[in-house]
């Protein structure tokens, strides 16, 4: 049994994990980056994973971040066999948007910082990522995280501190590439 499947207290089957969290595994997959197409099989695969460990053991680590692990792993799995495959033959929407938006220009503009934020996301390493994703968009804890991830929770701090940091400069390049953008688009346009 891996460190991070820790039995202290009795096991929660599979069968009630997936009722409880599929939908936050599919959207942390969707958050991740994972290809849409793909988002059903991985989902499949992380409560298989959970399935092989005997379901969740209680432990420091809280469910969401337990699965959260599992599935960050497996989803940089299949993203570099993919790869490869493409490499072989050739030589995300978040779903989660606030449907109450008054106009279509505050929807538009939504969209964008969303894309944005996407896109600013897939530039972070696969921990980096996985950590900013489940402390800042899921709530997380910092320790449940650590443990999941079988990293001291200093590393989750020091993660947490890169990847905002990172987020920020990636979204200011991406701002003042588009003002740079804008007045050539003008001229051309």
């Amino acid at each position: 049994m891996h460190r991070w499947c820790v039995a202290t207290d009795v096991a929660i089957p599979t069968a009630e994990l997936f009722r409880q969290h599929a939908r936050f595994v599919a959207r942390f997959l969707v958050r991740y980056g994972a290809d849409q197409s793909s988002v059903e099989d991985l989902i499949q695969d992380v409560f298989l994973v959970a399935h092989a460990h005997g379901g969740y053991h209680p432990g420091p680590a809280k469910p969401t971040s337990w699965l959260g692990a599992i599935a960050m792993r497996l989803a940089t799995t299949h993203r570099r066999k993919v790869r490869l495959r493409r490499h072989a033959h050739t030589g995300g929407d978040v779903d989660d948007r606030a449907s109450d938006v008054p106009t279509p220009e505050v929807r538009c503009d939504i969209d964008a910082r969303m894309q944005q934020l996407h896109r600013a996301l897939q530039q972070l390493p696969p921990e980096h990522r996985t950590t900013f994703i489940l402390f800042e968009l899921e709530g997380e804890s910092c320790a449940s995280i650590a443990a999941a991830m079988e990293v001291p929770v200093g590393t989750i701090h020091s993660r947490l501190h890169v990847a905002r940091r990172r987020l920020r400069e990636a979204i200011a390049r991406e701002a003042h590439d588009a003002k740079d953008i804008a007045p050539t688009e003008a001229r051309y346009g």
